[in-house]
This record gives C-alpha cells, sequence and structure tokens, in this order.
C-alpha cells in the first residue's frame, strides 16, 4: 500500500510513502530475491529490515513478521506476499484501536 505525503513545497519530497506489502516489495526487488524461497535464505538476501506497515511510520522488523507465518518455503513471489498481508492488517488495525491511534485519525496531522 502507499499515500501520498503531505504537500511541501521542497520538491524533494517523494509522491508516494509506501508501506505493508509495497514496501516489503521494494526490498525483494533491491535485493534481487528469486523464488522459491526459504525464510532463512531470504533473510539472508534481504537482511532483516523494518518495514513500515502503515502511513504513519509504525514499522515490524521482517524476521518478526515471518515468525508469525505457519509456513517456512514460499514457492512463488505472490504465495509470499499473500502470505504476510494479513500479518501488516493486523498490525495496522491494533494500531489504529490503539488511543494513540484513535488520536491520530481524528487531528488532521
Amino acid at each position: 500500500m502507499g499515500v501520498r505525503p503531505p504537500q511541501q513545497s521542497d520538491g524533494d519530497t517523494p509522491e508516494i510513502i509506501a508501506f505493508g506489502i509495497a514496501a516489503l516489495d521494494e526490498h525483494l526487488e533491491r535485493a534481487d530475491v528469486t523464488f522459491p524461497v526459504t525464510e532463512e535464505a531470504l533473510l539472508e538476501t534481504v537482511g532483516d529490515p523494518s518495514i513500515p506497515y502503515d502511513a504513519t511510520g509504525n514499522e515490524i522488523r521482517l524476521s518478526a513478521a515471518l515468525e508469525e507465518l505457519p509456513q517456512a518455503r514460499y514457492e512463488t513471489r505472490q504465495e509470499f506476499m499473500n502470505a504476510l498481508h494479513p500479518v501488516f492488517e493486523a498490525r495496522r488495525e491494533r494500531g489504529n484501536n490503539s488511543f494513540v491511534g484513535r488520536l491520530r485519525s481524528l487531528l488532521p496531522f
């Protein structure tokens, strides 16, 4: 997923802030991950980056997200992304249901 950042006049800000699966996909692209892949091989190739799971910048380490998955080998990129999507969604929902998350949703920043 991704959202447009607040408008600023400096012109150096990116057009879209990636989070969740979109942010993870950027790491996979840069590391040139090939499938099928195991969790161990994935972490060796990509490292253990922090992946933002919402537009406010909250993050989860890739290794922590992988721990929440029931399997350790993925045949295709799509299978891997589909498996991780609920992990990011659950984190995002927990953040939105917290007091701070509800307060942020009321404020215009």
